[in-house]
C-alpha cells in the first residue's frame, strides 16, 4: 500500500519512519508541516489523488496544551479542520485514515479507567478541538480508526521524560505533581500497534492505547531517574494547585485498553519495560 505519514517529524511520526524499514512492502510518503500544509484542503486532495494514496496515517496536531488557550484559531484549524480534509481525501479513493487522538477528550475526573464508550466532556480548548477532530474523522471516511492516546514520550523530540532526566541532572531539588493519575505510552509501542492494524486490517471504529499499569507524575519521575542512574535529585510530591497552568490537567487518564487488544489480538508492554527500553535508546 501507499500510506500517507502526516507529522512524521513528531514524536509518533518519528517512531513510524524508524519502523518503516520493517515493513519495507508498503510504500512510505512521510510528510511534516514544511512539505504538506494539512490546513489547506486542495493541497491534500492533490497530493493523495497525485500519488495513488491508499492510506493515511495523521499523527499531526496542535499539542501545545497551555499555549491553545490563548491559539484558538490556529489550534482548531490544526486539531478539527486538517483531519476533516484528510479524511474527506482519502474517502474519495476508498482509502482509509488512522488519527491520533487523547485522554483530554474527557474531563478526567472519574476513578475507574475511561473506555471508549463513555461520554466525552473536553475542558480545556485542547480537548474540545480533538474530540471535534474525532467526529469530523468518523463522519468524513468509512475506513476510519481513531486512537486515544496519553502520557506519549519518546527518544525523538521533546516530552516529559527526557525533559525530568535534564532536569534531574542539573537540580538538587525537584517539585513533581502527585494527584495526576495515567498511564504513559512509549510511542514506539503506538506505533507498532498502528503497523499492526494496517498489516491485518482496518476495523473501523475508537480505540485507546497506552502502556499497562497506573502510575502518578511524581512516581514516573522516580522510576525514570532510578532507570537513568539519577541520584542527585530529591524528587518532592506536590500537588497540582501547586503548580497552575493556563490549561487545566485531567487529574484522571487511566485509559481502558481491552477493546484494542481483542479486536487486533496484541500485547500491551508494561509501562515500566517500554521506559526502561526507551531510556537504553537515550544512552546510546
Amino acid at each position: 500500500m501507499r500510506i500517507l505519514v502526516t507529522g512524521s517529524n513528531g514524536q509518533l511520526g518519528s517512531e513510524i519512519v524508524a519502523l518503516q524499514a520493517q515493513e519495507s512492502h508498503h510504500q512510505w510518503f512521510n510528510l511534516d508541516i514544511n512539505e504538506l500544509d494539512i490546513t489547506d484542503k486542495k493541497a491534500i486532495e492533490q497530493f493523495v489523488m497525485s500519488n495513488s494514496i491508499d492510506g493515511i496515517i495523521n499523527c499531526a496536531a496542535y499539542t501545545n496544551v497551555d499555549k491553545a488557550e490563548e491559539d484558538i484559531e490556529v489550534c482548531y484549524k490544526v486539531n478539527r479542520d486538517a483531519p476533516q480534509y484528510l479524511a474527506q481525501a482519502i474517502e474519495k479513493v476508498g482509502g482509509f485514515i488512522i488519527h491520533i487522538s487523547t485522554d483530554y477528550v474527557f474531563d478526567g475526573i472519574s476513578n475507574i479507567p475511561y473506555t471508549e464508550q463513555d461520554n466525552p466532556n473536553p475542558v480545556t480548548i485542547y480537548g474540545k478541538s480533538k474530540i471535534a477532530g474525532e467526529q469530523n474523522v468518523c463522519n468524513s471516511c468509512k475506513r476510519h480508526v481513531i486512537i486515544r492516546t496519553a502520557w506519549v514520550y519518546s527518544s525523538f523530540g521533546k516530552n516529559f521524560v527526557k525533559t525530568m532526566i535534564k532536569l534531574g541532572k542539573e537540580k538538587a531539588n525537584l517539585g513533581v505533581i502527585f494527584d495526576q493519575i495515567g498511564s504513559p505510552t512509549y510511542a514506539r509501542d503506538l506505533a507498532k500497534t498502528i503497523t499492526t492494524i494496517i498489516n491485518q486490517g482496518i476495523i473501523p471504529g475508537t480505540y485507546n492505547f497506552s502502556n499497562e499499569g497506573v502510575i502518578s507524575w511524581f512516581d514516573f519521575t522516580k522510576h525514570i531517574h532510578q532507570l537513568a542512574k539519577i541520584t542527585s535529585c530529591k524528587v518532592i510530591p506536590i500537588h497540582t494547585a501547586d503548580y497552575p497552568t493556563l490549561a487545566k490537567r485531567p487529574h484522571f487518564s487511566v485509559l481502558d485498553k481491552t477493546k484494542i487488544k481483542k479486536t487486533y489480538n496484541i500485547e500491551i508492554p508494561y509501562w515500566r519495560d517500554s521506559l526502561e527500553e526507551c531510556i537504553q535508546l537515550l544512552k546510546q
